[in-house]
């Protein structure tokens, strides 16, 4: 059963009467039954146009979190032959919320690693959410480590609200946990390709997404934090969480504009929650062509390339000259705000000197009339 979305309402009552008339076809076929469906078929394919060609940063959100969108376990069962699953971290548990292994991509061995949320409550628990703990991390450390030994490309694939915040998590070092898989992802000397299936959020999907390319379908997110979680900082009330999504520029044509991605995906009309096996093949086939190019590459120069990539955005800054065009939404929202420089040294000396030189014109002053 198909989940709708408030701005998907419209499509709703159409998938609905489709659904009748395939029934009754089934049981009586007529050629104007046939027609009928056509018809509606049209109509729902133009309602998606006009949804989808005028969508917000926040409607996107909710389509990168969709229940019904297709999560790494899909990309898996659909892409990937022979999977083995590994576990643990050899430290202390298995982490269910990343789950790896090897197995064959078209016909090569690759690692495969990614967060998963799972699809319905059960799940959904056991995989708490696609929330990792640090021994989810350490679990990805030890499993990319395993494939550079092998000469072995990775493939990630994020999907995540971020780590998991738990007290039990930082006592056991989330953050040094984080640290250390994007450490990790950065010295590797064989291919990393990284997809950002759903949700990217926060130092949790930079763990396992740092690659020598990343990759990102339509519908999906990136951003340092959650619409509510920053709504609810600045505001202290999650009902900005519109205004903020937009200005947190969190989409995939806000990501590539900054080059924090390198290609977007398209996904077919209505989203990948509506398609989800074109949107899998589809996103095969950029892996494909991600790795076929990167495996040309001797593994120093894969590894040093990524890690310029990365010590790039650093030195720039994420959006440099672009800058003008992430604060455009703020400014809309809340006024232009001047930019003011704190000190002025130019003008701070000249003025030191002026005073320097009234000063001593007042002592001689002095000094002459006494």
């Amino acid at each position: 059963m198909n989940t709708y979305l408030d701005f998907e309402k419209p499509i709703e009552s159409l998938d609905a009467r489709i659904l009748e008339l395939k029934s009754l076809n089934d049981n009586a076929p007529s050629e104007s039954l046939l027609e009928e469906i056509s018809n509606v078929e049209k109509d729902i394919k133009i309602a998606y146009q006009k949804i989808f060609s005028n969508i917000t940063p926040w409607q996107r959100t909710l389509i990168a979190r969709h229940p019904d969108r297709p999560k790494t376990k899909h990309y898996i069962e659909n892409l990937i032959e022979d999977f083995f699953p590994l576990s643990g971290d050899r430290s202390f548990s298995d982490d269910k919320a990343i789950i790896g292994g090897f197995g064959k991509f078209r016909g090569k061995s690759v690692l495969v690693i990614g967060h998963e949320k799972g699809h319905d409550t059960s799940s959904r628990i056991e995989h708490n959410f696609g929330m990792p703990r640090p021994e989810g991390y350490r679990k990805a450390q030890r499993l990319m480590k395993l494939a550079e030994q092998f000469d072995v490309p990775v493939i990630s694939f994020v999907d995540t609200p971020g780590a998991y915040p738990g007290v039990g998590a930082e006592q056991r070092g989330q953050a040094e946990a984080i640290a250390k898989s994007t450490e990790c992802c950065l010295s590797l000397g064989v291919p990393i390709v990284a997809v950002i299936i759903g949700e990217g959020g926060s130092g949790g999907a930079v763990a396992i997404g740092t690659g020598n390319n990343v990759l990102m379908l339509e519908n999906s997110i990136y951003s340092v934090i959650s619409p509510e979680a920053c709504s609810s900082i600045l505001w202290k009330d999650t009902s900005k969480k519109v205004e903020t999504a937009a200005a947190l520029k969190l989409t995939a044509n806000d990501m590539i504009k900054v080059d924090v991605v390198d290609k977007i995906i398209s996904e077919t009309l209505g989203g990948a929650h509506r398609h989800q096996l074109k949107v899998i093949e589809s996103t095969g086939d950029e892996i494909e062509s991600c790795l076929n190019i990167l495996s040309n590459q001797h593994g120093n120069d894969l590894k040093h390339s990524r890690q310029e990539r990365y010590l790039q955005i650093g030195r720039s800054g994420l959006f440099s000259e672009k800058l003008s065009t992430a604060n455009t939404v703020l400014n809309n929202k809340y006024g232009i705000t001047k930019n003011k420089k704190l000190f002025n040294y130019k003008f701070l000396m000249q003025l030191t000197l002026i005073g320097a030189f009234v000063l001593m014109a007042i002592f001689t002053w002095i000094y002459f009339i006494s």
